[in-house]
């Protein structure tokens, strides 16, 4: 199965007043993922589904990119922060797909690519990456690593 790992784009604000997982996307954060979205359309990326964490920063994250990748969105609370390999486990059991896109938070998303592939990798903001893993097994290899800026070429 394949999996992306999309995790949302900039969505700091200087003076947030409210709890941070109320955060939205910036201005900037949205035209980040645009491009991103467009270069993930480019590349003829179709998955069959996807499944973002609730928080507004990620939920906006994955309805940019399901509008270029022609895909549909759930949410799933298990992507929400604290995410790791169990929560994994069950989300692809949840949302059965030979490919799916999974928008999400740091550190969470480093650290679940790097206990399936054993890569040293860091996940930038707006930045994706794509994992081939056997279901049963467990076994997965790092494909690619994209960061944002690979989106403005």
């Amino acid at each position: 199965m394949k999996l992306y790992f999309l995790r949302h784009g900039e969505a700091d604000w200087p003076g947030w007043k409210k709890p941070d997982d109320e955060r939205p996307l910036t201005k900037r954060g949205k035209r980040e993922m645009r491009d991103v979205a467009k270069f993930l359309d480019r590349l003829k990326v179709r998955p069959d589904l996807i499944v973002t964490s609730p928080l507004p920063r990620a939920a906006q994250t994955a309805e940019i990119a399901a509008d270029y990748l022609k895909a549909k969105v759930r949410k799933d609370e298990s992507l929400a922060p604290g995410f790791g390999r169990s929560k994994l486990r069950t989300v692809v059991k949840r949302h059965r797909a030979n490919v799916l896109m999974l928008v999400g938070h740091e550190p969470d998303f480093t650290n679940v690519i790097a206990g399936l592939t054993g890569a040293s990798l860091k996940l930038s903001k707006a930045g994706v990456a794509l994992v081939d893993v056997d279901p049963e097994s467990e076994e997965a290899k790092l494909l690619w690593l994209l960061p944002p800026k690979i989106g403005k070429k």
